[in-house]
């Protein structure tokens, strides 16, 4: 004999950012029906303030390019990148998910994405970034709204869940409550998880991160750790809690990102005092410690080439337009700007000049080097160091099951990007690879959808 519980809506999805938005799409497409709740007064979270950059081997625009890549390929990219950690299986699940996941938002949501063949970015040995146009996250949220919209999802802002509802064990529901919302409860069969990490609450990262307590965090403000917190209260447990995306590069103080690509190009990063810090090609989340720990301020330093070149990204050339990147004729206005002295600056350029001429080998173990030599006239910007989100999380399966420290599966309830354990690595932020944040958002997102609507 079974027993029929009567439910609201089929699976609830907590937060609207790109992970959340992924897991409604893959849940309507199975014919059930879910709503998604979303904190703050619009989606995006996380997702819409990154470049909307997922990388994914195999997708058919990957093919139609001729660019030979597979599953395994990725996977032990991400890994030489991570170094091991504790959530490795979720490495190779989503680099086998990544291909079909972007033809299935191409294809089958019109979700506007393009191969990248401008840069391959930090770990990634072919290209393998798909992106909107525009290099901006807020593009794709849009698209997978718009997408969500058609498919009859109904996406809640300004609807935040305050705690899970439980019965015998099983996730079953959520209440709803705010400042101006009356305390209401949603049944279902299952819950995912989608709100992104903790990085947006001091208390947790102290106790959780040490190591970036105190600098700057300049993601979404929604970022603050309560799923994480509900998760631990069913019993599960965390994974590769100290490892987080950090950006070496903010400019300061216009708070947008300075484009990397400068970097790849051939920039340097430079302190006040007109010395590097280290090989700028860890990339900007491992790059961001170094900067942290000069405690000094700091500049990337360019030419007009590069910049011409990078302004081809919308954000960038919109810190061109407001006055966030410099030109200087001669090295004396460089170092005024910077405020270091003009022999140790020069020093500095001429060494890694040789370097990037092969005359020697470069002081800081920098192997690529992009369009240097720099030429007059010289480009700057200040620049400062920041925490974009968390890379550690719940403990998941491959299908975004909670797990409890025995193995099985919290029943009814799934977690998906920044909620989850990300494959960034253990600890830090030199394990972080181009687009992570984003694949295990939209990836996990995606087959935690599946999953729950099976069971629903």
């Amino acid at each position: 004999m079974t027993t029929t519980v009567d439910v609201d809506v089929d699976v609830v999805v907590v937060g609207a950012g790109a992970g959340g938005l992924a897991a409604a799409l893959a849940i309507a497409d199975q014919g059930k029906s879910v709503v998604v709740l979303e904190k703050l007064n619009r989606p995006g979270g996380n997702s819409a303030l990154s470049t909307g950059s997922i990388p994914a081997a195999g997708s058919r625009m990957q093919q139609e390019a001729g660019i030979d890549d597979s599953p395994e390929r990725m996977a032990t990219d991400l890994l030489v990148q991570s170094g091991p950690h504790e959530a490795e299986h979720l490495t190779r699940a989503l680099a086998q998910e990544s291909g079909p996941l972007v033809d299935w938002l191409v294809d089958s949501h019109h979700v506007d994405l393009r191969l990248i063949m401008d840069y391959k970015h930090v770990g990634h040995s072919v290209h393998r970034l798909h992106a909107p146009p525009s290099r901006r996250g807020a593009d794709l949220v849009r698209d997978m709204v718009r997408a969500c919209e058609a498919a009859g999802v109904d996406i809640l802002p300004s609807n935040p869940v305050r705690e899970l509802v439980v019965d015998n064990g099983k996730v079953a529901g959520v209440v709803v409550a705010g400042d101006r919302i009356e305390p209401y409860e949603i049944r279902c069969s299952s819950v995912i998880l989608a709100s992104n990490g903790f990085a947006a609450n001091s208390e947790l990262v102290d106790e959780w991160l040490p190591a970036v307590s105190g600098v700057e965090y300049f993601g979404a403000h929604g970022s603050t750790g309560e799923a994480l917190q509900w998760g631990l209260q069913q019993g599960g447990f965390l994974q590769n809690i100290g490892a987080y995306q950090g950006y070496a590069a903010v400019a300061y103080p216009h708070g947008s990102i300075l484009s990397w690509t400068t970097i790849e190009m051939g920039a340097v990063l430079v302190s006040e005092r007109g010395q590097r810090m280290g090989d700028e090609m860890i990339g900007y989340s491992g790059f961001a410690q170094e900067v942290v720990d000069s405690a000094l301020p700091c500049f990337v330093v360019f030419d007009t080439r590069i910049r011409d070149h990078a302004a081809k990204e919308e954000e960038f050339a919109e810190l061109i337009d407001v006055g966030g990147v410099r030109e200087f004729a001669s090295l004396s206005e460089l170092a005024a700007f910077i405020g270091a002295d003009e022999s140790t600056l020069a020093n500095t350029l001429d060494s890694y000049a040789s370097a990037a001429r092969g005359e020697c080998d470069d002081a800081s173990g920098r192997q690529s080097f992009g369009m240097a030599p720099l030429e007059f006239p010289l480009c700057a910007s200040r620049v400062t160091p920041g925490v974009f989100h968390t890379q550690g999380g719940l403990a998941v399966d491959e299908h975004g099951h909670v797990l409890r420290t025995d193995g099985q599966p919290v029943r009814g309830l799934f977690a998906v990007g920044g909620v989850a354990a990300g494959i960034s690595g253990q600890t830090g932020g030199r394990g972080y690879s181009s687009g992570n944040g984003l694949l295990t958002a939209v990836g996990l997102g995606r087959l935690a959808g599946i999953t729950a609507s099976q069971s629903a």
